[in-house]
């Protein structure tokens, strides 16, 4: 992944390669009904934003917030980074 900065940081190297081959998978996913633009590592960024609040969660609650992502809630998401100016596409 290109973008690793954005991904999970931390010494478990394994887990952090399990949660970027996730976000990989959700962004194949998404990229399979039309989301063309969808990476993992905006997956990632979009998964975790909530994160900055109430701290990192459990790793399977991590794993339950990917797989459940929903396409209008991650379109949400970058919509509104576009706004705010955090995105440049």
């Amino acid at each position: 992944m290109a973008d690793s900065e954005t991904m999970p940081a931390g010494d478990d190297e394994e887990l952090n390669r399990t949660i970027r081959e996730l976000c990989e998978s959700k962004a194949a996913e998404f990229r399979m009904i039309g989301y063309d633009q969808a990476t993992g590592p905006e997956i990632w960024e979009c998964v975790s934003d909530k994160y900055h609040k109430s701290g990192t969660p459990a790793l399977h609650a991590i794993v339950n917030d990917i797989l459940s992502l929903k396409v209008t809630n991650f379109m949400n998401y970058i919509t509104l980074s576009i706004y705010r100016g955090e995105k440049r596409r």
